[in-house]
């Protein structure tokens, strides 16, 4: 494939990547451990963690984890937002030579069972916050070693009295038991006493099971090797490398952690391409508190700040944002969902820095192309990243004529190994000459930059995060008063777009307000119809399948 894009590529990017360089994640993770050992990896609520405290507190959990039994390659589910536990708890299932697999902890029930049940997850390292959830779906899966944290355990001294204010005050943690669980606390108290045993794990190994929406309604797990992490790492560290290493240089550098590292662009954007760098990522547990934020941010000096749209607007859009230092900041990069003009450019009038987009998929570890660093904003989701190829497809996987608008598809050392226990839908997504199919519609100009132009799935995206329709209407139409229904994803000033719902009703005094209710109870909060709207009918085929497209239009049309 002529890679002709590169001749568009920033001074000092390369063209492609070594990912041999690293047998395993671990090592690339033990190297920086050593390396920047005296240098502070993370602060959250004000305590710090170095990067020898992170490889001590990692490798004691890995030894307590191996002494659970769990056979080479087991599943760990790690079910937290972004509290120090996090990154201890990540170091340490990848050391102990298991697989991680990351939860929303705002899942309900149901979401959480089927992620558990389809991983085979053994084992679960949960705040407390959520450990109801857990309780009430445990019995029904492979899980038997349950880790309990709280947000105090790695605070310090002011630990306890952050625990009374979030199950006392705040009453943030529901009642919940879990007889044969264990508190953080205590599993590392143990775990002093233990030895951890090095495992042998090379590129082929499986490091994550990253969760994504399935068309099929199902939520399907991207089997994340070793190497496919490794080389997104590497890859993003090379697209950003020129503008860091300019002057004033800074080393260390600090990034800001707001997005939750269960997602996949924080989990490698923020959490292992710092630790690649050196770099100390100030997490921040709850970013909807804005102003909170903005009080963070304000006792630091930062240097890349990844988001999504959502996040820059609610950002730029208070009024004590414009007060804080952006004279070192360095690097904006935006991801998850589309960056609109309108905040790009209130952006860069505060902060004096474009937002620099990008795109991706957790089937691509995530990066698959972005705009330059310290470049102008585009429009466009940028180049190909180093090591990767794009071709745009038409319905019958033959490469389109330049500007002209086809399917998406990726090929790079990124690009997952499949779904995992799926081999019938990795065979719909992966080409015989290994590129992945996005279900995005893009058009790439002679420069090699594209733009995407439409979805071909009809998954809808709120705030970086998937939904795919078919879950939804199939929670739906569970419900007793629903006859059949459809979802669309609608535009959203904020959240880029929010799910509607059309119903046709089988009991005809089912209310909005009902399905709410019932919607809250099994979907999580971003997935749960924002608008409702009854019809007598919906939009078919000669065959009865519904046209979501037909109700997708008709609302442009509107």
């Amino acid at each position: 494939m002529d890679k002709f894009w590169l001749k568009s590529y920033p001074a000092g990017v390369p063209a492609e990547i070594d990912y041999t360089q690293y047998r395993s994640l671990v090592h690339l993770l033990e190297e920086s451990f050593r390396k920047y050992a005296d240098r502070n990896a993370y602060v959250c609520m004000g305590q710090y963690l170095t990067y020898a405290e992170l490889d001590k507190l990692s490798m004691q959990l890995a030894a307590w984890l191996q002494s659970r039994g769990l056979a080479k390659g087991a599943r760990v589910a790690l079910m937290m937002p972004n509290v120090l536990q996090y990154p201890v708890a990540l170091a340490a299932v990848l050391r102990a030579g298991y697989t991680v697999v990351n939860v929303n902890p705002l899942y309900t029930p149901r979401e959480l069972q089927h992620q558990l049940n389809d991983s085979g997850a053994e084992a679960i390292i949960i705040l407390e916050n959520f450990a109801h959830t857990l309780e009430q779906v445990i019995h029904s899966t492979l899980v038997r070693h349950v880790v309990v944290a709280s947000m105090g355990d790695m605070l310090g001294a002011k630990g306890l009295l952050v625990n009374f204010v979030v199950r006392h005050v705040k009453k943030l943690v529901p009642a919940f038991t879990l007889p044969h669980a264990i508190p953080f606390k205590k599993a590392m108290s143990e775990a002093s006493r233990m030895t951890f045993k090095p495992v042998e794990l090379n590129h082929d190994d499986v490091a994550f099971l990253q969760y994504t929406g399935g068309t099929t309604g199902v939520s399907k797990g991207a089997i994340l090797m070793h190497r496919n992490v490794i080389a997104n790492v590497l890859q993003n560290e090379a697209w950003a490398e020129p503008v860091l290493t300019r002057e004033p240089k800074v080393d260390p550098i600090t990034i800001v952690c707001a997005l939750p590292l269960y997602h996949i662009f924080a989990l490698t954007a923020c959490g292992l391409l710092g630790a690649r760098l050196g770099a100390m990522n100030l997490l921040i547990p709850n970013p909807r508190d804005i102003p909170g934020f903005i009080k963070e941010l304000s006792k630091h000096e930062f240097h890349m700040l990844p988001a999504v749209n959502t996040l820059y607007n609610g950002l730029v859009n208070h009024p004590d944002f414009a007060k804080l230092d952006f004279s070192r900041l360095k690097v904006c990069n935006g991801g998850g969902m589309a960056v609109q003009k309108a905040v790009n450019d209130k952006w860069v009038k505060v902060t004096g820095l474009a937002i620099a987009e990008g795109y991706g998929l957790s089937e691509t570890s995530p990066t698959a192309t972005c705009n330059p660093a310290d470049g102008e904003f585009s429009g466009t989701i940028g180049l190909p990243v180093p090591s990767t190829e794009i071709a745009i497809l038409d319905d019958e996987g033959r490469p389109v004529p330049l500007g002209q608008p086809g399917e998406i598809a990726i090929r790079g050392p990124q690009v997952m190994a499949g779904y995992w226990n799926r081999p019938d839908e990795t065979a719909k997504v992966m080409t015989p000459d290994g590129f992945f199919k996005s279900g995005d519609i893009g058009v790439m100009d002679e420069r090699g930059f594209t733009r995407i132009v439409d979805r071909k799935k009809d998954m809808i995206l709120v705030s970086g995060f998937n939904v795919y329709p078919n879950e939804v209407e199939a929670v739906v139409a569970m419900h007793p008063g629903v006859l059949e229904c459809a979802c669309v994803g609608v535009p959203d000033e904020s959240s880029g777009e929010v799910v509607k719902l059309f119903v046709v009703r089988k009991d005809p005094a089912l209310t909005a307000d009902e399905l709410q209710a019932y919607c809250k109870e099994q979907l999580t909060g971003y997935k749960r119809p924002k608008f409702i709207e009854f019809r007598d009918e919906l939009p078919k085929t000669n065959v009865g399948k519904i046209l979501r497209r037909e109700l997708r239009d008709e609302k442009k049309a509107a």
